[in-house]
């Protein structure tokens, strides 16, 4: 852990290099014992926000986790949203596009899966594996995928505009730490299943997905949709950040529950 201090956003316009963020750093005196106690204090006021929310019925928030492999997005979404009712809330992991994704522009299936008003999504990939899966492995002209960092911009602010709050997380991992998830999934039998021969050769191109996550950390970091670089090698701080800052920006919403009908107050069920 160190002293220093090491904030999670930056400016619009900041280039950002990874290399500058300790993926280990916690900020503050947090223990593990601690911030879990913490983060499940987050969690239980996650529950009642996300309740008003959903009766206000006016708004949307959508929480978009992007990382390597192994960073830890399903455990993510499994400790933070533990509380959330699941009628309100809603998972979309974004996989290889289907054939009729295919026939339509990049960003198709992504609005479809936006979350409707009273609604927290949480995307577990995003638009922008179209311009890091896409780019990294060469999938289309290097122009095109050059142009979706506008294109990704533009169509935030569309859905900002419309009332939804975009929460956009980063979830950086070191190469060594990626190393060891990777060996503890082939490890444990329970986990194998989890592990493809595929996540070696990925692994083989860390540094090119590193610098494409810089351009799209920097290119599509806006005062609409910023995005927070979030220490994510020890998993209990991790949990921490992100529950805080969905608490956060939920009480910044401040959903109201809306009024009841006139009259409602002597009325005696028989």
């Amino acid at each position: 852990m160190s002293d220093k201090s090491q904030p999670i956003t930056a400016s619009p316009g900041t280039k950002i290099r990874l290399a500058d963020f300790d993926a280990r750093h916690v900020e503050g005196k947090w223990k593990k014992k601690s911030a879990r106690e913490q983060a499940q204090k987050n969690v239980a006021a996650l529950a009642d926000l996300a309740y008003r929310l959903y009766a206000e019925d006016r708004r949307a928030l959508l929480l978009v986790l992007q990382g390597m492999d192994t960073a830890g997005k399903d455990g993510t979404i499994r400790h933070v949203m533990s509380g959330v009712n699941p009628q309100s809330c809603q998972v979309v992991s974004f996989k290889q596009p289907s054939a009729e994704e295919l026939d339509h522009d990049f960003l198709w299936r992504i609005h479809k899966a936006v979350p409707r008003r009273g609604h927290i999504g949480i995307f577990n990939r995003s638009q922008y594996e179209d311009v890091l899966v896409v780019r990294v492995h060469k999938l289309v002209p290097e122009a095109e995928w050059k142009s979706r960092y506008e294109r990704i911009n533009e169509f935030e602010k569309l859905l900002a505009e419309g009332g939804l709050t975009i929460l956009k997380c980063f979830l950086h991992i070191s190469r060594q730490e990626q190393r060891q998830r990777l060996q503890a999934r082939l490890d444990d039998p329970n986990k194998r299943w989890k592990f493809s021969h595929g996540d070696i050769q990925e692994r083989k191109l860390w540094n090119d997905y590193q610098r494409a996550y810089e351009d799209a950390l920097t290119k599509c970091n806006t005062e609409h949709a910023p995005w927070h670089i979030i220490p994510a090698d020890r998993k209990w701080y991790r949990n921490l950040v992100i529950s805080r800052l969905m608490r956060d920006r939920l009480q910044r919403m401040d959903p109201q529950y809306p009024p009841a009908a006139e009259g409602l107050e002597n009325v005696v069920v028989e």
